[in-house]
């Protein structure tokens, strides 16, 4: 634990920024012709901000001092400037506005293919990554790239800015310019030191709020376990722990901001005014001096230091962005994929025969959770597992449902490798019925047809009724299209799992793969699915987890496993005669209490 937290809490070393800006440099391409068109608009608008200091100096010198000023030139001099800013805030707007545009889509666009790529990694990533940190990562990293990208914008325009603004007052009086150089060295050293520090700060505020986040979402998830068991004080002092040390780091970034931002900024703009005005004065003790000449330099001033102070100001923001950016790229750079099939897989499942040979799998690559699995599931059979918990069941279904990748032994469908079929195809002939059955927020109607534009509604209606599900979906308010909640939190587990058997046998699959599918079903509902489970059953081939013994007494084979180990196979009948484990654990689920 110390080692990650010391990882999050190091500053970024510059060679790491500059690849981070590279890469993310690639996903603003689709956008880069409206970028372009901003900064030109921020070339054109720094040749302005330049020519506007000397319309008003030409006046006072040529025409205000000489006292030669006419009604005629006041209003020339008035509309020509008056002319320039309107202009200027012409340029500005179309400038800030394209900017704008190509940052929020380069932004949507990053959050796009982060999601895109969530749903590549393998289920083991998930397992081993708090939902949390990915919302953080999703969400709230994904959002400060929003304003990451207004740092080109500062950084350019401040370039333009800053080198127009010395050009200009080169050719007012080049020894002073030349004076004002000496600040751009001191710049660099605190823009150096401010990288170097608050790089540290941001990365260590990013992790304390992905840890936030996590608990957050933790809590929300298990509301009703903590309630339940009276947690809520405990949780909330964590909660509190967790949100006091985001507060410390995003106290420390506020006072390295407020040191060494537009403070240090308006100190040497301030020194630089001065420096100037002493060295005109000391000029104008041996010649005259034109006053506008000096107004249109202290203005050139401005604007040389006004673009680094605005700089100065977005360096918090490029920190911010460069970690968030860090935090998006690791994301990216996983290679915890889902399972990968051979190249140019485009066998078809026609028969459903299912076949393991010898196939051992480990989650963490270290301690196997099975061990040389062999059997074999014909067309139109059934094959159940069964076993306590931890025997390796539902890693069986894991591996045959390619949600995890094996390394020993082989899986087969209709004789060929699983690897040769292509995902879809294995999706679309493979219906999965999970023990805890997960609803979308919508309708009934939707959560079976799962967006599928192929299925009828005619179709969701035989599905609900073959599995005996149109019963109770008929007796409510606005029956199919009756409103499903987060979770599906106003339906019995029992009608959630009828939903979610539709939702399977709608697709028609070759392969049927139950993992519990019973377990969370009242008496009277299993009662009700008993029916249709077996017409579900007839004509494909099915594989079942059991928790109750008595829904799986007609299998062709049932599979007692231990430890990862097949250690009995055989019919019901055959296994009660043997007295093995599986006779045990059938008595004991059908001893009276």
């Amino acid at each position: 634990m110390e080692e990650y937290k010391s990882e999050w809490t190091k500053s970024i070393p510059l060679k790491e920024q500059k690849n981070i800006i590279q890469r993310l440099m690639k996903f603003a391409k689709p956008f880069r012709t409206t970028f372009i068109v901003s900064i030109l608009f921020a070339f054109v608008l720094s040749i302005i901000n330049v020519l506007l200091p000397r319309i008003i100096q030409t006046f006072m010198d040529d025409y205000l001092s000489t006292q030669t000023a006419t009604t005629q030139v006041i209003l020339y001099f008035a509309g020509l400037y008056l002319l320039g800013v309107i202009l200027k805030s012409i340029i500005w707007f179309f400038q800030w506005f394209l900017y704008s545009m190509a940052s929020l889509k380069t932004y949507q666009h990053i959050r796009v293919k982060l999601f895109e790529k969530l749903h590549t990694l393998g289920m083991r990533y998930f397992d081993q990554t708090p939902a949390g940190s990915i919302v953080s990562r999703v969400s709230n990293d994904t959002e400060t790239l929003f304003d990451f990208w207004y740092v080109f914008l500062m950084v350019l325009t401040g370039l333009f800015a800053v080198v127009s603004s010395f050009i200009a007052m080169f050719q007012i009086n080049t020894k002073i310019a030349l004076w004002n150089l000496i600040f751009l060295p001191i710049l660099g050293v605190v823009i150096w030191y401010y990288q170097k520090f608050s790089s540290r700060i941001y990365r260590n505020m990013r992790e304390k709020l992905s840890q936030l986040n996590t608990k957050l979402n933790e809590s929300i998830s298990g509301m009703q376990i903590i309630q339940q068991f009276r947690q809520e004080k405990r949780l909330e002092g964590e909660f509190e722990a967790i949100n006091n040390d985001y507060i410390e780091t995003r106290y420390s970034m506020i006072k390295t901001n407020s040191i060494l931002l537009s403070p240090i900024i308006s100190f040497l703009y301030a020194i630089a005014v001065a420096m100037s005005l002493s060295l005109f004065g000391f000029d104008a003790l041996h010649s005259p001096i034109e006053v506008g000449l000096i107004y249109a330099f202290t203005t050139y001033v401005q604007g040389f230091f006004n673009p680094m102070s605005q700089m100065m100001d977005f360096l918090s923001v490029f920190t911010d962005g460069i970690v968030a950016g860090s935090r998006i790229l690791k994301i990216m750079d996983t290679e915890e994929y889902t399972p990968q099939q051979n190249e140019g897989a485009a066998s078809e499942i026609i028969e459903g025969k299912i076949e393991f040979r010898n196939v051992s799998f480990s989650y963490d690559g270290k301690n196997n959770v099975l061990n040389n699995i062999s059997f074999i599931a014909n067309p139109g059979e059934t094959v159940a597992l069964v076993g306590h918990t931890g025997s390796g069941k539902s890693s069986i279904i894991n591996v045959l449902m390619r949600f995890y990748e094996f390394y020993e032994g082989q899986i087969l469908i209709d004789d060929i490798d699983i690897r040769d079929f292509s995902i879809e195809e294995l999706r679309r002939k493979m219906g999965l019925v999970l023990q805890d059955a997960f609803m979308f927020y919508g309708d009934i109607a939707g959560n079976i047809r799962m967006l599928n534009p192929d299925i009828t509604d005619h179709q969701i209606r035989e599905a609900a009724k073959f599995v005996q599900a149109d019963k109770f979906i008929e007796t409510l308010p606005n029956d199919y299209h009756a409103k499903v909640i987060e979770r599906g939190a106003s339906y019995s587990s029992g009608q959630r799992q009828l939903i979610s058997f539709a939702r399977t046998i709608v697709t028609n699959p070759k392969v049927l793969v139950l993992d519990e599918a019973t377990a969370n079903i009242d008496t009277e509902t299993e009662g009700l699915i008993q029916e249709g489970l077996a017409n579900m059953r007839q004509g494909r081939t099915t594989i079942a987890i059991a928790h109750r013994l008595s829904t799986i007494r007609d299998a062709n084979l049932i599979l007692v496993l231990d430890k990862g180990h097949i250690v009995e196979r055989g019919s019901h009948d055959e296994l009660l005669v043997e007295d093995g484990l599986y006779a045990d654990m059938y008595k004991l689920q059908n001893s009276e209490v």
